[in-house]
C-alpha cells in the first residue's frame, strides 16, 4: 500500500492522518507539553498529516506549537513537511446571518492559532440545509484561497446533492471529510460517484468507531449507558443501525482472524479496509500516546487480500446498512444521532 497520496497537484499527504479530536479534552485531561511531544513522535513515525478544527479547544494551538518546535529544532524544511488540515464550522445560530467577514474571521483565527501564513486545507461544515447560504460561504472561503491564505478547500459531511451544488458553482473542492468504516458505508453510494467524476477524495474519520473496533470488545457483553465519552455514545448508535451487537460480534471475529494472520490488531485491519475503498485518500485516527502513533503507522503497511475483503464483505452483507446519504442521520437534530451533537461550539471563543 502506498504511504502517501497526492490530494491536489503538488500537495501530498500521508495516508494516515493524526486526528486532533482526542486532544480537545473530551477524552480526559490533556498535558499540553506531552501532547506536543507526542505530535512530533507521530511525525517521526511517518504520519506527517494532522487534522484539527476551529471548534477543537486548544488543538490548533498545540499543532502549531509542534510545527514551530520542529522548525526550531530541525529546520524550516523539515517543519514544512507537516501538513495541517483544519475545519471551519460556523455555529448553527449564525447560519441565517452568515457573512464574508464571519468566514474570514474564522480563517484568520486559525492562522493565528497555527502560527502560519497559509492554511494547508480548510474543510467547511454546515449544520442546516434549510439555511441555504452554504454555497456562498464556500465561495468566500475560496476567495481566501485565491488570496493565498488557504492552499486547498474541502468540505465536511456534505451529502451528494449539496456537494454537487458547491462543485457546480465552480469551487475547486479537493476533499471531503466524512465518516467511513466497516460499519458505515454510506459514502460508497452516490457520493463516491460524484467524487470520482470531479476528482475529489475522502478523508475518513470513524474507521475504528471510537475504539469499538478493537479486541477489547470481542466477546464482551453489550454495553449500556453511561459511556465514558461521547464518541462511544455516537458509535454505539452506529453499531445498533449496522445490525446490533450480535452482528457486530461477527464482524469483530472476522477482523480478528485477519489481524491474527497478519500480526496486527483489529483496529489496524478496520482502517486498512477503509483505505482500500474507492475515492479514499486517508483515514483520520486518534492517538493517546506515542505507542498509539507507532501502531497507527502500521496501517500503511497492510495490504489486504481478496480473501480478506471477501471475509469482511460477507459480514457486511448481513447488515441492512445505515439509512440515507452521508450525515443524513446526524443532521436530524431531534433524532437519535443528531440529538447528541453540539451545534454552537465557536460561541464565546476567541
Amino acid at each position: 500500500m502506498a504511504k502517501t497520496f497526492e490530494l491536489s497537484p503538488g500537495y501530498t499527504i500521508s495516508r494516515v492522518i493524526r486526528g486532533g479530536w482526542q486532544l480537545a479534552g473530551g477524552h480526559g485531561a490533556i498535558d499540553r507539553q506531552q501532547a506536543v511531544t507526542d505530535l512530533i513522535a507521530t511525525f517521526d513515525a511517518g504520519i506527517f498529516s494532522y487534522d484539527c478544527a476551529d471548534i477543537y479547544t486548544g488543538v490548533e494551538e498545540m499543532i502549531g506549537a509542534a510545527q514551530l518546535r520542529l522548525a526550531n529544532e530541525r529546520g524550516l524544511d523539515v517543519a514544512a513537511r507537516m501538513k495541517v488540515h483544519t475545519k471551519l464550522v460556523p455555529d448553527l445560530e449564525r447560519l441565517a446571518g452568515i457573512s464574508r467577514d464571519y468566514i474570514r474571521g474564522i480563517v484568520d483565527q486559525s492562522l493565528r492559532r497555527l502560527k502560519t501564513e497559509r492554511l494547508d486545507l480548510v474543510q467547511f461544515h454546515w449544520w442546516d440545509y434549510s439555511q441555504p447560504r452554504y454555497v456562498d460561504a464556500m465561495g468566500w472561503l475560496n476567495d481566501m484561497r485565491l488570496e493565498g491564505k488557504v492552499r486547498n478547500v474541502g468540505t465536511t459531511n456534505f451529502d451528494t446533492e449539496r456537494l454537487g451544488e458547491i462543485l457546480a458553482a465552480g469551487v475547486p473542492v479537493v476533499s471531503q471529510q466524512l465518516q467511513y468504516s466497516v460499519l458505515d458505508q454510506r459514502p460508497a453510494r452516490s457520493l463516491a460517484t460524484l467524487a470520482e467524476k470531479h476528482g475529489l477524495h475522502f478523508l475518513c474519520y470513524g474507521s475504528v468507531a471510537g475504539g469499538f473496533l478493537s479486541e477489547r470488545w470481542l466477546g464482551a457483553a453489550e454495553p449500556s449507558a453511561p459511556f465514558e465519552n461521547r464518541s462511544l455514545v455516537k458509535y454505539k448508535l452506529i453499531i445498533d443501525d449496522f445490525g446490533g451487537w450480535k452482528l457486530f460480534q461477527s464482524l469483530l471475529a472476522a477482523l480478528k482472524a485477519i489481524a491474527d494472520r497478519r500480526g496486527v490488531d483489529v483496529a489496524t485491519i478496520a482502517s486498512a479496509w477503509v483505505l482500500d475503498q474507492p475515492q479514499v485518500a486517508a483515514v483520520i485516527v486518534g492517538a493517546r500516546n506515542q505507542a498509539h502513533a507507532l501502531a497507527n503507522a502500521r496501517i500503511m503497511d497492510v495490504a489486504l487480500s481478496a480473501q480478506d475483503h471477501a471475509e469482511i464483505g460477507a459480514v457486511i452483507a448481513e447488515s441492512p446498512g445505515l439509512e440515507g446519504d452521508v450525515y443524513m442521520l446526524e443532521r436530524d437534530r431531534h433524532g437519535r444521532h443528531g440529538s447528541i451533537m453540539h451545534y454552537n461550539l465557536n460561541a464565546g471563543r476567541v
